[in-house]
């Protein structure tokens, strides 16, 4: 099956309904922790009320009955009809969670079928009528049938040989009591109040004519006794008093006595009844109607214009002083457009680079001011693409508190997630890479950091653990953290698992740091758990997480202090399109470590150095570090004899450990733009892609974490 509808139409309820689907799960989530507050029950109301619409526009009927039945449930709830609890809540979740489902296929241009009956059951059993009556979600109420009173109101009388055309006549007044209770079941206009002792017949009106007395008895009988203010003042010399029990003024309609209601007076009944200008106008032929007999047109002209009350003026006012709304100031672009408008700026920063090479080699004053300028130009003009990229974490942040939620519920504990840095920026392929590598690590400190409540009453602590989830910039990086206040990690314990499971020997173990044993999680394989379970134990999930950090060029850093709790580091780049480097030589060819890996650089004699365990080391501020020559394993012929003398030395710092590579020689910093390789060197080991020079040639980008792995024997 397809959508018939037009695709703006479609893209319009995708871009509205998923921004609504995202902002109801943090919503709901929160919703429990604040369950009485009304603002937050309205507004997710409000959230499955324009889904619900969207969706029944476009003919998703099961997507409406999802919609529709937790609709009804906030309906209730925000009526203080229902209470909120974990029961109801596991219900409502359930239900947002089909609807994310069905959403998901709408984007795939399919129609979603039915949703599972027990769902559907169980929304309508929060509802049952017998248990919590409440009428399904309404507009608000307006009043039905005032309009045909007032049309039936305005419909001129029939015009007598003696009277004017203004005045209203018994009979169809007796229709108009007869449209408002039902045949014969309103008062009567004669019964209604009491006819005054002597009445005056009006100067050329009609003995059938409604007089003030009448007319507000009726009043009275709309709005209830005394509390209509409809009546309009005026300047004129009051009526005669009639026996009712409120006075009121009425002006003197020519043609008609001083007890005739006006053109303008009924006016004023129309607009309190429906606005300003929104009822109908006794200056307009109304529809014929069965309840009244059809009239004559009434008078061009009334004969006294009313006064219109400020509040009254005001809307016309601001009607006549109407402003255009601003015009749009958003437009929607499709992302591929972004990477390839991206992709020319990297093209524009080689050329830029190739510039500033030429430009420091010419002697030419006004080649250097040029190419200064372009410089200036396009770091501006990257910026502003990086900007049009940018995302804020909250993209990610989002998903987590019904992350821990619902594990912290089947678990059993007591957790509290708070956010902190939300509107932190960074590159939309980030946001998106970064997703999977966090998912991980809030669930390992949900299930591994934070104890159980009666195990955390017990060490002193408070019965709810935290975990606070958080991201800043800092510089060109962005640090993201997770902390918890749970049991911490013992160093100890981390390396007796590891030599239990073979990960390493009771030796290498013992000289471990506690640092070192920390980052033992990411060892694939690797489980503090001694049972598996659907949650966790299987070790793996840590190593997923670490590699797929290295993949973004970041780093992972672990703190933590048995008891009091842990904290989780990663350090990525603000933005994958543009990769700053370090520019080095090996042979005569050129490669490229990322800058955010290099720890550090300097110029050693290579005579002073030691073998460890078989493996070359130098000494760096008292600790060794493993010492690689890069031309034995990249340039084809390399002389593997240890060389003598000096050499330049590049520190690459892997989440704890250090590597140092030793290199020919050292061209500078530079930024990059990262290309794909070709076929032919697709897959090649320790490479992580290729990109233009300043002067024009080519450099092979280094992959630090699987050159490591492919050609060192000990790590």
């Amino acid at each position: 099956m397809s959508f018939e509808l037009d695709e703006d139409i479609l893209q319009d309820f995708l871009v509205e309904a998923g921004e609504i689907l995202e902002l109801l799960s943090e919503q709901l989530v929160e919703l429990e922790k604040r369950p009485q507050d009304s603002d937050l029950l309205n507004a997710i109301f409000r959230g499955f009320h324009t889904v619900k619409g969207g969706a029944g526009f476009l003919g998703l009927s099961n997507l409406v009955d999802v919609c529709h039945g937790a609709e009804n449930v906030f309906d209730l709830l925000r009526n203080h009809k229902l209470a909120v609890n974990a029961e109801l809540m596991d219900v409502v979740l359930s239900a947002l969670d089909t609807i994310n489902e069905m959403f998901a296929l709408i984007q795939e241009r399919e129609i979603p079928g039915p949703a599972d009956p027990a769902l559907i059951e169980a929304l309508h059993r929060l509802t049952d009528p017998d248990a919590a009556p409440a009428p399904a979600p309404e507009p608000e109420p307006e009043i039905a049938p005032e309009p045909d009173v007032s049309q039936e109101a305005a419909e001129p009388s029939t015009a007598t040989s003696e009277g004017g055309i203004d005045d209203i006549t018994d009979d169809e007044f007796e229709a108009l009591l007869d449209e408002l209770h039902g045949s014969n079941k309103g008062p009567s206009a004669k019964a209604a109040v009491p006819e005054p002792a002597a009445p005056a017949a009006p100067a050329g009106g009609s003995g059938d004519d409604i007089t003030d007395d009448e007319f507000e008895a009726l009043l009275d009988q709309l709005h209830g006794k005394g509390k209509f203010s409809g009546a309009v003042e005026s300047n004129e010399p009051e009526a005669p008093k009639a026996p009712v029990a409120e006075e009121v003024k009425a002006p003197a309609a020519a043609g008609g006595g001083g007890e005739l209601i006006a053109d303008d007076e009924f006016e004023a009944l129309l607009d309190e009844l429906h606005g300003k200008g929104k009822g109908p106008s006794v200056n307009e032929p109304a529809a014929p109607s069965a309840a009244a007999p059809k009239a004559a047109a009434p008078k061009a002209e009334p004969a006294k214009a009313a006064p219109v009350p400020a509040s009254q003026a005001a809307p016309a006012a601001a009607a006549q002083n109407h402003v255009n709304p601003p015009a749009e100031t958003t437009v929607r672009v499709d992302t591929k457009k972004l990477d390839e408008i991206m992709n020319m700026v990297g093209e524009l920063v080689l050329v830029r680079n190739r510039l500033l090479s030429i430009g420091l080699n010419a002697e030419d004053e006004e080649l250097s001011k040029a190419v200064a300028n372009l410089d200036v130009v396009t770091g501006d003009l990257q910026g502003a693409v990086m900007q049009t990229r940018m995302q804020p974490i909250k993209k990610v942040f989002g998903r987590f508190p019904r992350v821990v939620r619902d594990l912290a519920r089947s678990l059993k504990k007591d957790i509290n997630l708070e956010l902190v840095g939300e509107e932190t920026d960074l590159d939309k392929n980030l946001v998106e890479a970064l997703a999977d590598p966090l998912v991980h690590l809030v669930r390992n400190s949900v299930d591994h950091g934070i104890e159980m409540p009666d195990v955390r009453v017990k060490s002193g602590k408070a019965k709810t653990g935290t975990i606070v989830l958080s991201a800043s910039q800092e510089g060109d990086h962005i640090l993201l953290a997770i902390n918890d206040d749970g049991a911490g990690m013992d160093p100890e314990r981390l390396k007796s698992i590891a030599v239990e499971r073979g990960v390493m020997d009771q030796d290498a173990a013992n000289r471990l740091s506690d640092e070192e044993a920390y980052n033992l999680i990411f060892a694939p394989g690797f489980s503090t758990k001694k049972e598996i379970s659907d949650i966790s134990g299987r070790g793996v999930g840590m190593d997923v997480v670490k590699t797929k950090i290295s993949q973004l060029n970041g780093s992972i850093h672990i703190d933590s202090a048995k008891g009091e709790g842990t904290r989780i580091t990663i350090k990525v780049p603000l933005t994958l399109a543009i990769l700053p480097t370090l520019m080095v030589l090996v042979g005569k060819q050129t490669f490229a470590f990322p800058l955010a890996t290099v720890n550090e650089i300097f110029h050693l004699d290579l005579s002073q150095t030691n073998v460890v365990d078989g493996q070359l080391t130098i000494i760096v501020r008292d600790r060794a570090i493993p010492l690689f020559y890069l031309d034995h394993w990249l340039v084809r012929g390399s002389n593997r004899e240890r060389r003598r003398g000096q050499g330049h030395v590049v520190i690459i710092q892997q989440g704890t450990m250090q590597v140092g590579f030793v290199v020919d020689g050292l061209i500078g910093q530079e930024e990059v733009v990262i290309k794909p390789l070709g076929q032919m060197l697709q897959g090649t080991p320790g490479m992580a892609g290729a990109t233009i020079t300043s002067d024009g040639g080519i450099a092979l980008i280094l992959d630090v974490p699987a050159l490591l792995k492919r050609y060192a024997r000990k790590m």
